[in-house]
């Protein structure tokens, strides 16, 4: 399965042994600011199955994202297709969780041009989209950071949501292959 390498990163294909470090992940506060609430243990176990599938299938994933270094998971980075009801779907989304810890050492950053490298390189994809909440100001700045352009009308309500939670709204950045 595809694997992809940056100069301090590996995104890889999930094993069993992230679930406990993804768990972590993903009941850590400052990660869950900006997410509906934390994902169970089955949850995760799914999560990792259908990005495996999805790398199979689309040869593009959700990759596990693990420091070259020291070997250890710090979350995930990669390419989704997104098929919800939106104005602009179907696409492709790039899209990125790391753990706190994490946060501030540029890894996002790396390893979302080396996705959309390989999306529009390898893959042939025309344009890859990204969304976040207005308030993600991190998250929007490395869309920023990896030349993605905000559709200043393209905000939507995010599908999964109802319009009333405090996450509903949406901010929609896109990018083409050059």
């Amino acid at each position: 399965m595809q694997v992809i390498s940056t100069s301090r990163l590996i995104l890889r294909p999930w094993k069993e042994d992230d679930k406990i470090p993804f768990f972590k992940i993903n009941q850590d506060n400052n990660v869950l600011k900006f997410l509906p609430g934390p994902m169970t243990e089955e949850q995760i176990i799914i999560f990792m199955q259908y990005q495996n599938l999805q790398l199979e299938n689309r040869k593009y994933t959700l990759w596990a994202v693990e420091l070259q270094e020291i070997g250890e998971l710090i979350g995930f980075i990669g390419l989704n297709y997104f098929d919800k009801p939106a104005h602009f779907s179907p696409a492709i989304e790039i899209g990125w969780r790391l753990g706190s810890q994490y946060w501030g050492h540029g890894y996002a950053t790396e390893g979302a041009l080396a996705c959309l490298d390989y999306g529009f390189n390898q893959l042939g994809i025309n344009e890859i989209v990204a969304f976040t909440v207005p308030d993600n100001l991190r998250s929007r700045k490395v869309m920023e950071k990896i030349d993605m352009v905000q559709d200043v009308e393209g905000s939507f309500a995010h599908p999964k949501l109802p319009m009333s939670h405090r996450l509903s709204k949406h901010v929609l950045y896109r990018i083409h292959r050059k």
